[in-house]
């Protein structure tokens, strides 16, 4: 994806994460389904294969992501544009929780920082910058 539309992504992101208050309230009742999903670690087949499973987000199939989106996988960046592009379709429906792993200091040591230089070599600073301010 070109790097413009990383950052809209991401500028877009961040407007809408900054009018949602610090804790989320997610409820549901017999006849609905929520899918709880935690730690995919820049692994984006996981993340395919729980859409795969369990259905795409959608008004009737609600996503609570418990963090931990990056490091260690080589994917990290992908899963984000997805997760953020869900979660400003379906604002009601995809929640997104921060994990440890969406911080400055541990992207550098377990390797988002370094994807996302080597993926966007003029913008990389600028992508990574915004990212950093997501979180």
């Amino acid at each position: 994806l070109h790097a413009r539309y990383v950052l809209n992504l991401l500028h877009e992101t961040r407007k809408h994460l900054k009018q949602l208050p610090n804790i989320s309230h997610v409820s549901t009742c017999y006849s609905e389904e929520i899918t709880v999903c935690g730690d995919l670690h820049g692994q984006l087949d996981d993340l395919f294969l729980i859409f795969y499973k369990n259905g795409l987000p959608s008004p009737s199939k609600s996503y609570v992501f418990n963090g931990d989106f990056v490091d260690r996988g080589k994917q990290s960046l992908e899963i984000l544009v997805i997760l953020f592009t869900f979660l400003l379709i379906y604002p009601k429906e995809v929640h997104l929780n921060r994990g440890n792993h969406e911080d400055h200091m541990v992207n550098l040591r377990y390797g988002f920082t370094k994807e996302v230089m080597q993926k966007y070599k003029v913008h990389g600073k600028k992508i990574l910058r915004m990212f950093q301010n997501v979180f």
